[in-house]
């Protein structure tokens, strides 16, 4: 089961958000079908992500794991989980330095590192992430997420030259 300290709708306001802040912990258990829904769901049909046999033989791990992309859904998930409906994600990177597998409990974080509005008016929140398993760190990663500057303002607004992030 995930648990987290979010807040429910609207959603967080660029006035609520410091350097250093601490973004709440998301937990989530992860299962052989949280892992192989997740590599359906991206067409990733490579079967380190689905036959555990193939995983340990071939890949010499000790079971299938997170592909990328869903790895990334679960950082988008965390960060919009955060901001509210109104929280528009404009880059994401990452680097996975270690598996995730079934019976893994991801634990996932965050702290902005900075906040800077730009010539359009867009307010952004640069964020440092990681994903951690028993408190070893398996993925770390930056994020660029537009918020509101108010609670009448809308980044999913932004088209063109308004929206560059």
């Amino acid at each position: 089961m995930s648990t987290t300290t979010f807040r429910s709708l609207p959603g967080i306001t660029a006035a609520e958000i410091t350097a250093g802040q601490q973004l709440p912990p998301l937990r989530h258990p992860v299962s052989a079908t949280t892992i192989v829904l997740g590599a359906l769901a991206s067409r990733d049909w490579r079967p380190m992500h689905h036959d555990k046999d193939f995983a340990v033989e071939r890949n010499g791990v000790k079971n299938i794991f997170i592909n990328t992309p869903n790895n990334a859904a679960w950082f988008e998930r965390y960060i919009t989980d955060w901001t509210g409906p109104k929280g528009r994600l404009g880059r994401l990177r990452f680097e996975m330095k270690k598996s995730v597998f079934p019976g893994d409990e991801m634990c996932f974080a965050g702290v902005v590192r900075e906040l800077a509005t730009d010539a359009a008016g867009c307010h952004w929140v640069d964020l440092d992430l990681t994903i951690s398993v028993d408190g070893e760190v398996r993925t770390t990663g930056h994020a660029r997420v537009a918020v509101p500057g108010d609670p009448t303002d809308n980044p999913w607004t932004r088209k063109g030259e308004r929206w560059m992030p």
